[in-house]
């Protein structure tokens, strides 16, 4: 089902958005529709928001992200993700949910991290779209609507980028600019900003990804790996308000880790004796014409090759490469119960068009 944003909400239309408005917002009449029966309007659009420790955010966030939701004609719910907060976030939050029935609220038993707290909003998420930001401000929800004219057009994910970023550039920005280059490249997934939380899913396709670790910034990535579609389009960035960053330069080393994974899961997970088996036989081969040239030396030149270097890397190349072949080997074999297994399947159907009746799309 299409989901539009409502004649006038676009970017030339939006409501003003007060970072000071009382917390009290006044409720338009499909809000009141929606407070009054919200079994009777299922959402068509979910609000994921992780949060930790925003407690002085909340107030802002619950006036902004009102005042742009209710501003169209589109069913919602709001679903916060509370990852172990340790200050009066949750008190807050808990009041809020007791007061709306459009928000739902997961508290986390310890801070698990952002990956884990956007995979329990998706989990609970039921809107045919979702839209992902973040608590501490930065995000404008004015923006939502570009993001949904976007999904419109066909796409499976709009990415946000905050072209105009207000973040230091040594320690945030610039790191930024490094990484996104090198995801782009690696991914061939070409986005400005993998960094922005401010993005919009079809939900069906998040049923295919699956997060681990800090894999979150990747969804587009993973997700075009399952044959989605991504776009990008500019947003808003403001300021941090409250609080600092819980994220840092040493999250570089992290990213670049989860880079490697992705790549791997992109290119071989289904096939893995082709990168080890690859690298395996390359090593092998090395090992094998040192080790031919040193057998020249010693029997056809009467050379001593006991002492030299040359040797010991022939031999450690040699097994080296038998290593890597035999991790080949295994990783098939794992690869093989775990698809057979779990019947998981190896490829996904967008649709099936047919005359026949009893055609279907089974993944």
């Amino acid at each position: 089902m299409t989901i539009s944003p409502a004649p006038g909400i676009g970017h030339l239309a939006r409501p003003p958005y007060n970072d000071t408005m009382s917390t009290q917002t006044r409720l338009s009449a499909p809000a009141r529709d929606a407070l009054l029966a919200p079994q009777a309007r299922p959402p068509k659009l979910s609000v994921v928001i992780p949060l930790y420790n925003e407690e002085e955010s909340i107030p802002d966030l619950r006036a902004g992200l009102l005042s742009a939701l209710e501003s169209f004609d589109i069913p919602f719910e709001v679903i916060i993700v509370d990852d172990g907060s340790r200050d009066g976030s949750f008190a807050l939050l808990r009041a809020w949910a007791q007061a709306d029935p459009r928000l739902t609220v997961i508290r986390l038993r310890r801070n698990f991290g952002q990956t884990a707290a956007f995979s329990a909003g998706f989990d609970q998420a039921r809107g045919e779209v979702v839209v992902t930001m973040d608590a501490d401000l930065q995000n404008d929800p004015r923006d939502i609507p570009l993001l949904l004219a976007k999904i419109d057009e066909g796409y499976d994910i709009v990415s946000g980028w905050r072209k105009d970023r207000q973040d230091r550039f040594w320690d945030r920005r610039l790191p930024s600019m490094i990484a996104n280059r090198l995801i782009s490249n690696v991914t061939e997934v070409r986005l400005h900003d993998y960094g922005c939380s401010l993005k919009a899913y079809r939900r069906d396709l998040l049923q295919h990804v699956r997060l681990y670790g800090e894999l979150h910034r990747f969804i587009p990535a993973l997700a075009s790996q399952v044959g989605g579609t991504v776009a990008e389009v500019p947003v808003n960035h403001h300021a941090r308000q409250f609080g600092k960053s819980k994220y840092g330069i040493s999250r570089a080393i992290r990213v670049a880790l989860d880079l490697i994974t992705v790549w791997f899961l992109g290119g071989y997970a289904t096939r893995p004796i082709h990168v080890f088996g690859t690298i395996g036989l390359a090593s092998a081969s090395a090992g094998l014409l040192a080790g031919i040239y040193l057998t020249f030396l010693k029997f056809a030149l009467g050379q001593n090759i006991g002492g030299r270097p040359l040797l010991l890397l022939a031999v450690l190349l040699v097994v080296i490469g038998v290593q890597l072949i035999t991790m080949g080997l295994l990783g098939e074999m794992i690869i093989r119960t775990y698809h057979e297994s779990q019947q998981k399947p190896i490829y996904f159907v967008r649709e099936i068009v047919s005359a026949a009746p009893e055609a279907h799309a089974s993944t």
